[in-house]
């Protein structure tokens, strides 16, 4: 796109030449607008396969990341609750840790802004990169259908100051605090970012209850054992811009929540005294430079530390009107059949080189070596085992190593661009298994796989491009899959790394400036293949990851939007369809071949209009906007099992969220936001078939300066 523009300026400078001998009055008044495409529309447009979100319209509302990306074609996210809830992503039916999640290219855990994508402060955030399919060698990492970069604004390195705060539904508390500045002489750099949140999540929910004679009936009551509490502040200090740097940055965190646990995985039993938190503490050394006009440097390397706590030891038996019973339990532990007072530590030491090479201007080289070591121990202060030995302190080890050597070509003056890989993945995994006589034995396991990948995109025409992308990826088990995450998530130590065959074809159009306004529009196919596929499956007592060993998705997706002249007025949809089966013909799944993996929807839409007016009293601008989604019933457990008229399914499910915000455009940028979320009051659930919230409203307070 870069060359492009250069041509563009080439022409338009010849268009102006014969007036070179005019008058000087005359070349004054003759304005040449030469429009050179930002970064983002670079991205957009190249043969990544990527679809950017620009979050303009988003920063001032109480919807957070997750919420801004659920209304994105192709990607799917599932919460299991209100605030605080864990959120799982999905990106054409890859789903969890398949998923990776960066700010400004480096993994989300090592920024310390809360817990998950959901956490970090939208305010913050210019546009986020959705990588569907091929993901880009530079991030160094084995995502196995895609990946997502919160990108934060340049500005965020010049002076600022801003804070939000929002107050809502079910006693919600949320703020953020942001400030930086940079001195000119010295380069010097210094930011401070802090955040809390607190929500007692008492929402209306549906649910069985029995009456006086044990008679069974639907109820609606109110989340009597739902609060979370969160907060955190991250450092951040440097050179930015600096002849020997243009970013050399240190950033330490640390961060603490703590979660009431409702009910079980299933919602069929409530919970009324297990409690679950995390502390987190870590730091970032990062350094970026451009050593010469063709050599580019970006290296990184840091470290985290989580202590994940779990409390289960009351032998109460609650209701779900939050009563104690008469009948207490028979043995302590609300979650399973045993009590837990536990705390797992998990160290890890993460690190990434990329070096960047132009021979020349129509070549990019791209080398990226990513190690990283994972470390776990932890202490159980309710089990007992023999000999004395705690469960939890078995040795857990696990290191990685993806390596990739990218090569990028664009020619035609940025008609076509192609780009081509290969990664190299490297996996040690050790842990001591307990055995039936309740000795320990240790295993290890070894994995060495390679990837290939290649994208191509062709742009005839300013507003039309064609874009396609493969890639063979290999994603290795996660320190939660192979050990357990210490709350409900049990470990298998005998989890393979599975792969993927991710094929995308799109075509999309871009019209910027027409008589009718601006319109957008793209259409795309996808296919993916996996090989023993790492799956979440479980009951209501507990959950392991198991690996599926064949499933091929097969689906399709479309998008339009459009603006109006002066943009008072804009209207969005897309849509989403994905059969995702399982195709194993051996092993545990072989008897359910042929059938939907459960838990996915696999067919979903979102719809979107919005009103804005400008220039109303100063500086402002008021916005009305209207979301939707729709979300067809899926199954919550293999379509082949029982009988058809007793399927376990998700119904289908339609919720509507509707805002109206105030803005000073400034500077200062004050902002007033109030939003409604599920307005009609539906009932809204997860992939577990868990209610999510109710009706709720929200207000919204920002400044940014």
């Amino acid at each position: 796109m870069a060359r492009r523009s250069e041509l563009v300026s080439f022409v338009a400078l010849l268009l102006v030449a014969p007036s070179a001998h005019a008058q000087d009055d005359d070349l004054v008044a003759d304005d040449v607008v030469v429009h050179a495409p930002s970064e983002a529309e670079e991205l957009a447009q190249s043969s990544d396969a990527v679809r950017v979100i620009d979050t303009e319209e988003a920063r001032d509302r109480s919807a957070d990341v997750a919420e801004v990306l659920a209304r994105s074609e192709g990607l799917n996210v599932r919460r299991t609750g209100g605030l605080g809830a864990p959120v799982d992503l999905c990106i054409h039916g890859v789903c969890g840790s398949g998923v990776r999640m960066f700010l400004d290219g480096v993994p989300l855990e090592l920024a310390g802004l809360g817990v998950g994508v959901q956490g970090v402060p939208v305010g913050l955030v210019e546009r986020i990169e959705v990588y569907r399919g091929m993901v880009p060698v530079r991030f160094g990492t084995d995502a196995l259908g895609g990946a997502i970069n919160v990108v934060r604004a340049a500005s965020y390195f010049d002076p600022h100051v801003g804070a939000s705060l929002q107050i809502g539904s079910f006693g919600t508390y949320r703020l953020t605090h942001g400030a930086g500045y940079r001195d000119d002489a010295t380069r010097l750099y210094a930011a401070v970012q802090a955040y809390y949140d607190r929500s007692r999540n008492d929402a209306w929910m549906d649910v069985e209850v029995e009456d006086a004679r044990g008679r069974v009936a639907p109820a609606r009551i109110q989340r009597f054992h739902s609060a979370y509490e969160a907060y955190g502040i991250a450092l951040e200090g440097g050179f930015v811009g600096a002849p020997f740097a243009d970013r050399l940055l240190l950033r330490a965190f640390v961060g603490e929540h703590d979660r009431d646990i409702q009910h079980d995985v299933l919602a069929t039993t409530p919970v009324g005294d297990a409690t679950t938190g995390e502390v987190s503490f870590g730091a970032l050394l990062r350094y970026q430079h451009a050593i010469t006009d063709d050599v580019e440097l970006d290296a990184y390397v840091g470290y985290t530390r989580r202590a994940i706590d779990l409390h289960d030891a009351s032998d109460a038996h609650y209701d779900w009107r939050g009563r104690v019973r008469p009948r207490r339990r028979t043995a302590p532990g609300e979650l399973g059949n045993r009590a837990f007072d536990q705390t797992i530590w998990q160290d890890a030491l993460p690190a990434r080189l990329n070096l960047m090479w132009r021979p020349a201007d129509e070549h990019r080289l791209l080398l990226d070596v990513t190690p990283e070591l994972v470390a776990r121990t932890g202490i159980d202060r309710e089990q007992s085992s023999v000999g004395g030995r705690d469960p939890l302190n078995a040795e857990r080890e696990l290191f990685t190593l993806i390596s990739g050597l990218e090569h990028q070509m664009t020619l035609f003056g940025g008609v076509l661009e192609n780009q081509i890989f290969v990664k190299d993945y490297v996996f040690f995994a050790s842990a001591e298994e307990i055995l039936t006589d309740a000795s320990y034995v240790l295993r290890r396991r070894e994995a060495h796989e390679i990837g290939v990948g290649e994208g191509l995109r062709v742009a005839p025409l300013e507003w039309l491009f064609v874009r396609a992308s493969y890639e063979h990826a290999t994603r290795l088990p996660e320190p939660d899959e192979i050990f357990g995450d210490g709350v409900l998530i049990v470990a298998n130590l005998g989890l393979a790394p599975e792969r993927s065959h991710n094929a995308t074809l799109e075509v999309a159009i871009d019209l910027d400036d027409t008589p009718i306004g601006a319109l957008r529009a793209s259409v795309a196919g996808l296919v993916r293949a996996r090989e023993n596929m790492i799956v979440l499956l479980g009951d209501h007592l507990s959950f392991s990851h198991q690996n599926v060993y064949r499933a091929l998705a097969i689906g399709g997706e479309g998008s339009v939007a459009w603006v109006s002249p002066g943009e008072w007025v804009s209207l969005s949809a897309n849509l989403t369809y994905l059969d995702d089966r399982n195709t194993s013909y051996e092993g545990t799944f072989a008897s359910t071949r042929g059938d939907r993996i459960p838990y996915r929807p696999w067919l979903f839409a979102n719809f979107g209009a919005s009103f804005r007016a400008r220039g109303l009293f100063a500086r402002d601008e008021l916005a009305i906007e209207w979301r939707a989604r729709y979300v067809h019933e899926f199954t919550r457990a293999w379509e082949s099992n029982g009988r058809p008229d007793t399927k376990d399914v998700v119904p289908s499910q339609l919720g509507h969220d509707v805002a109206l915000t105030y803005s000073v455009l400034g500077p200062p940028r004050v902002s007033t936001s109030v939003e409604i979320t599920n307005l009609s009051d539906e009932r809204l659930y997860d992939y577990f078939r868990v209610q999510r919230p109710s009706r709720a409203a929200f207000l919204k307070l920002s400044i940014e300066y």
